[in-house]
């Protein structure tokens, strides 16, 4: 919708770094089809995973796609403000909803009036003023369970006493299937009662045609027998004459056609048995251009009771007393049979097949079935009662529900809140010494994978399992505060879902993404120690390999050394010293840089240097700080609920402040007491707090000299112990212009 709204005046409120409209009165959500959606929070939510009620989404979702438009919300809340006397009540939700808070000054409030006074009388209570949703749940259970409750569908407790037609859904469940009553009870309905009779007769005439059509039976009754002994025989038949085809064809082929030499000595060694598959699995009998089957002799050991059974059922009696069977001879008993396959084909396709013939025809010619009519009209007849409750159950939902899912639709007040969690928040994982809040429930990982790309979140994906159950789930969480470092595929948490129920959780996949900005400023420094730790582990690896290669050679040498040879005197390894010499040389070279004869980084002034080494700092961090603040900027809540389904129509961020509600790391509680000490824990080093005292003072000593306090300390009131003296002047002589020199000075 596109249309400016000029009917009603709105409020609205930042959260997230975005507007979102402010929903306080009946009024604002009746007047929801006239706000832009363009200034919807959302435009779409899935009916699952979400911590709603689902009786009222699935009543919402009209369309019944799993899904909720904003157009279907539109409607809900058109719907129940016009029964309602004062709209406002839909935005003040309340767990009852009086009676009299039904307009019935219309034909539709009326009605639904009138549906509940009757549902309170179903529960036995006439004289009740309201109605809560436990009794509108309670009043469509205990109707569901009547014998007529109004689903069009009948089951054995509506048949009552009746034995044919008790029998007869009986016949049709067993068939066909059954359907769902609203009690959750097998019953048939009346599309499926017709489904059955229509393929009843069908059947029937069928089975007639059978009996009647002489084409059909050419062998009377033994013509079923024949059909069979055919069946079984038919495709191995169909590849003895194949292979026979093929080596008139080529000679050539009827060495390969009779199998090789190696695969009668691979099953030879064997013990065989005459029904074993791998004898099955070689031809018929020996294959030669041309060559007739003799049915007698030469057959396969698998085959020969089978082809008996097909000469003696199906060749004698329509072809004569034969023992040998040509290619025409098998087609012209295929052409015979055919008719009485095909026909027997189509009443085995039946899927009333297994039902006796009897039970068939009594359920055509039988009463049974007009009585079943009668008794699906009789149920059908109480569809208005059915949903007169189901209007009721939907206006008390609406009115306790309908508020909480526009604020977590139309806007996101209920995520920005520090009282509440949003539907969508399916519960906290607890993992690493901290809580993650912001943590939904997920279908496809792989499917969502694109999308939470986008989202700029450090994201943890997790199965779920509750062991007592066999339960599991998959959800994903978003870490916002602390950092990375013991968060890895693999780890176990604890994750607790909104009604409380503990699950077994583990890292399955991590989405990487900056977490904060502290994370990002020694990132380059962890790395680098990583890098060292690395190297350090490969080289101390490869020494440890080469000091087992050397033990190992010099066992050998031990053992085959001649013991009278004098050891030969050790030498220093060349290498080694011209290796230890390029350290020390480097280790010189780095120390002369940093002190800086004449013109390095200690020349200068303390406090400066300490001032150029956090601008280094800056220099090395900058990089990795400035782009995650970048990426901190640019974190977003779309992308992770578009991923699940949503369609978000904003963009909501979840900056830093936001970030440090939504994953609480651990801190004592306040006023918690700390025992000083731990008899395992090692012991803290003493330099880092005497390196940061020294700096300290040092850097203060260096102010200090730089603007002249201590040359004016040293060589003023406590340089000169003169002028502590009493009574004493000190006197500047002025400097002899030419003195004389002395005997000694021109001696020398």
């Amino acid at each position: 919708m596109g249309r400016d709204s000029t009917e009603h005046t709105w409020q609205f409120f930042r959260a997230g770094d975005f507007q979102q409209v402010a929903l306080t009165s009946g009024a604002d959500l009746l007047a929801l089809d006239q706000l832009d959606q363009k200034l919807w929070a959302a435009l779409a939510c899935p009916v699952n995973g979400l911590y709603f009620d689902r009786r009222t989404l699935e009543l919402i979702d009209s369309d019944g796609d799993g899904r909720i438009r904003a157009m279907e919300l539109i409607a809900a809340i058109k719907w129940a403000g016009a029964l309602m006397k004062d709209p406002d009540l839909l935005a003040n939700p309340s767990e009852v909803l009086a009676l009299d808070a039904i307009d019935d000054s219309t034909d539709e409030g009326k009605q639904m009036a009138e549906a509940a006074r009757h549902v309170l009388e179903l529960l036995g209570k006439p004289d009740a003023t309201d109605l809560s949703v436990a009794d509108t749940a309670a009043a469509r259970d205990r109707f569901a369970q009547m014998p007529f409750n109004g689903d069009g569908i009948v089951t054995h407790d509506s048949a009552g006493d009746d034995a044919a037609v008790r029998a007869l859904l009986d016949d049709v469940i067993a068939t066909l299937g059954a359907d769902q009553d609203a009690s959750g009870k097998p019953g048939v309905s009346g599309d499926t009662l017709e489904r059955f009779l229509g393929e009843a007769e069908k059947l029937a005439a069928l089975r007639a045609q059978g009996e009647q059509d002489e084409t059909l039976r050419v062998l009377g009754d033994g013509t079923e027998a024949a059909a069979a002994a055919l069946a079984a025989v038919e495709a191995k038949l169909t590849d003895y004459f194949t292979r026979c085809r093929l080596a008139e064809f080529d000679p050539r082929a009827a060495a390969a056609m009779n199998r090789a030499d190696a695969e009668y000595a691979a099953i030879a060694a064997g013990e065989l048995v005459p029904s074993a598959a791998e004898v099955a699995a070689f031809p018929l009998a020996h294959v030669e251009p041309g060559k007739p089957l003799d049915l007698t002799t030469g057959i396969n050991p698998a085959w020969e009771e089978k082809i008996e059974q097909f000469r003696s059922a199906a060749v004698v009696p329509l072809l004569g007393d034969r023992s040998t069977l040509t290619l025409e001879d098998f087609r012209a008993v295929q052409a015979k049979l055919a008719p009485y396959a095909e026909w027997s084909a189509a009443v085995a396709a039946s899927p009333l097949a297994s039902l006796d013939p009897a039970r068939l025809r009594e359920a055509l010619d039988g009463e049974a079935a007009s009585r079943l009519r009668a008794l699906l009209e009789r149920d059908r007849a109480e569809a208005g009662t059915a949903q007169a409750i189901d209007s009721v159950d939907r206006l008390v939902r609406y009115c306790r529900n309908l508020k909480l899912l526009c604020e977590n639709f139309v806007n996101f007040k209920h995520f920005y809140s520090d009282e509440s969690q949003a539907i969508f928040q399916a519960g906290t994982l607890y993992i690493d010494q901290r809580s993650c809040d912001l943590t939904l429930y997920v279908d496809d990982a792989a499917k969502a994978a694109p999308m939470v790309a986008m989202a700029g979140t450090y994201l943890l994906y997790c199965d779920c399992v509750r062991r007592a159950t066999g339960e599991r789930r998959q959800i994903v969480a978003a870490v916002t505060n602390g950092d990375a470092d013991n968060l890895m595929v693999g780890r176990n948490g604890i994750f607790y879902d909104r009604d409380g129920l503990d699950w077994d959780a583990t890292i399955t996949k991590i989405v990487d993404n900056p977490i904060s900005l502290r994370q990002a400023f020694w990132a380059p420094y962890k790395k680098l120690v990583r890098l060292i730790e690395e190297q350090v582990a490969k080289r101390a690896a490869a020494a440890d390999a080469a000091a087992t290669q050397k033990l190992e050679t010099a066992a050998v040498a031990v053992t085959t050394v001649d013991q009278t040879k004098p050891e030969p005197p050790k030498k220093i390894d060349v290498g080694t010293v011209a290796a230890l010499g390029v350290a020390f040389g480097a280790l010189a070279t780095a120390t002369a840089a940093i002190a800086g004869y004449g013109s390095g980084l200690m020349q200068l002034p303390f406090w400066q240097l300490c001032i150029a080494v956090g601008v280094l700092l800056l220099v090395i961090s900058g990089p990795s700080v400035l782009i995650a603040w970048l990426k901190l900027r640019q974190r977003n809540l779309g992308p992770i609920l578009d991923a699940n389904g949503w369609a978000v129509n904003a963009r909501a961020r979840l900056n830093v402040p936001f970030g440090a509600r939504l994953t609480g790391v651990a801190a004592l509680p306040r006023g918690a007491k700390v025992a000083v000490g731990d008899r395992f824990g090692q012991r803290p080093a003493a330099w880092p707090k005497l390196a940061a005292t020294a700096i300290i003072v040092g850097f203060f000593y260096s102010l200090l000299n730089d603007y002249g306090v201590i040359r004016w300390l040293s060589g003023g009131a406590f340089g000169d112990p003169a002028n502590s003296r009493p009574g004493f002047e000190t006197v500047i002589l002025p400097a002899d212009p030419d003195p004389e020199p002395t005997e000694a000075a021109s001696a020398d």
